[in-house]
């Protein structure tokens, strides 16, 4: 009994998060947490949650997809250059990205015209990455 209680506050002080940054991004989110390791070691753990509905109406059924990965601090350096490499690249192939809205239907034609129509420029939104400098 007393060594189940043990675990049990083990496996708390393992998931405890530290610090947490979530992004929304569609029908994804991600979680970046900062966690703390056994021997007091901080890592990040980065999670995809993404919101499945299957079924229509009453019937719909919501879940979630999650997939995660764990970056400790001795790979923040290797990770960042691979990161920027492989961002570089598809800037490079591709330009920069269009900002989205996530929050309407992809509606590609309209939203072209009605900024035609009033000559403005789309705003462009920081994301996460615009802190690495690329």
């Amino acid at each position: 009994m007393e060594v189940e209680k043990r675990k049990i506050e083990l496996e708390k002080k393992d998931n405890e998060i530290i610090y947490s940054k979530s992004i929304k991004a569609g029908k994804r989110i991600y979680y970046l947490d900062v966690k703390k390791s056994r021997n007091e070691d901080l890592f990040l753990a980065i999670t995809e949650s993404k919101k499945k509905v299957n079924g229509f109406d009453q019937e719909a059924q919501v879940t979630y997809e999650k997939h995660k990965i764990f970056l400790y601090k001795e790979d923040f350096n290797k990770f960042l250059e691979g990161l920027e490499d492989v961002i570089g690249f598809i800037k490079r192939e591709q330009g920069e990205a269009l900002p989205r809205n996530y929050s309407e239907p992809d509606n590609t034609a309209s939203s072209e015209a009605s900024d035609e129509e009033t000559n403005e420029e789309p705003e462009v939104k920081k994301s996460f990455f615009d802190k690495f400098k690329f």
